[in-house]
């Protein structure tokens, strides 16, 4: 968020929680695009707060971390001394979170793959009808890169890069070209390092409001690749070309005109080299 906003963020989740009769002494920002991340002191509790527009998100992420919660899987829980529900202030929506202090090195890949098997299996217990197949997902990148005016600054090469690689892999694995539509499930949908955290409580994936359906190797193309190998029963073969599908998008994310993800230019240019390679480990260009 520009600095505007973000101090409107801030004032609006402080007060959303003092509301609810949590003390806030003090504001962190944890983190910051689109939507912003802050620890709340001394509370100690985790605001999530995005815009108003993205409040069916927030009510869909919250929706997720009730059941998964209840099934015992390995995610970051909601606040519970407060209704676990979506506040709305000042054109902004907040959900509060239990805030987890950072234990640890860099989690280990069999630690990694351990959780995602645990977090597969207890989203295999969780019925959730409004979560998209991830090929919606890719539709609505595809979207951002075909529109020029969506992301006037991607060059004609680039932009074909993109749009091939999104329409191609996605068609190809969405539809089962390769043996795995009949394996579909609910998958957490960005379980990159950063949605990761390394806690007293062992292993606990953040970022709920991802969640989409589609076979468990578009998750694991998130992760180190040693973590795809050490997962059982996965496909290796079809975890490179989502892992290629993963960085199209990511890619298609950061050209859009008004992307904020922080050191932008980086990552535009970083998501691009990023596209080929894994269409050349893949053996397609």
């Amino acid at each position: 968020m520009e600095p505007i906003e973000l101090r409107r963020a801030i004032t609006a989740g402080r007060a959303t929680a003092s509301g609810l009769g949590l003390r806030v002494d003090e504001v962190i920002v944890v983190h910051n695009s689109d939507r912003v991340a802050l620890r709340l002191l001394p509370c100690d509790v985790l605001a999530r707060v995005a815009p108003l527009g993205h409040l069916a998100d927030s009510e869909f992420e919250v929706q997720v971390a009730h059941r998964l919660v209840a099934v015992d899987a390995p995610v970051a829980e909601l606040d519970p001394r407060v209704e676990p529900r979506v506040q709305v202030r000042d054109d902004f929506a907040i959900s509060l979170w239990t805030y987890y202090e950072p234990v640890g090195s860099e989690i280990a890949p069999a630690d990694y793959a351990d959780a995602f098997t645990r977090h597969h299996a207890a989203l295999r217990r969780v019925d959730l009808a409004a979560a998209p197949h991830f090929t919606d997902r890719v539709t609505v990148a595809l979207k951002e890169v075909d529109d020029r005016s969506r992301s006037p600054e991607l060059s004609d090469a680039h932009r074909e890069l993109l749009s091939t690689t999104l329409g191609e892999l996605s068609a190809a694995i969405g539809v089962g070209g390769v043996g795995v539509a009949a394996r579909d499930q609910l998958l957490h949908g960005e379980p990159h390092p950063g949605n990761l955290l390394n806690t007293r409580r062992g292993p606990l994936f953040v970022d709920l409001g991802t969640c989409c359906r589609g076979p468990v190797e578009f998750d694991l193309a998130h992760a180190p690749e040693e973590v795809g190998r050490l997962y059982a029963g996965a496909d290796q073969d079809l975890v490179h070309r989502c892992r290629a599908l993963n960085w199209a998008m990511f890619s298609a994310w950061r050209w859009r005109r008004d992307d904020q993800m922080p050191d932008r230019d980086h990552w535009r240019a970083e998501g691009l080299d990023r596209v080929r390679t894994a269409l050349d480990h893949c053996g397609l260009k």
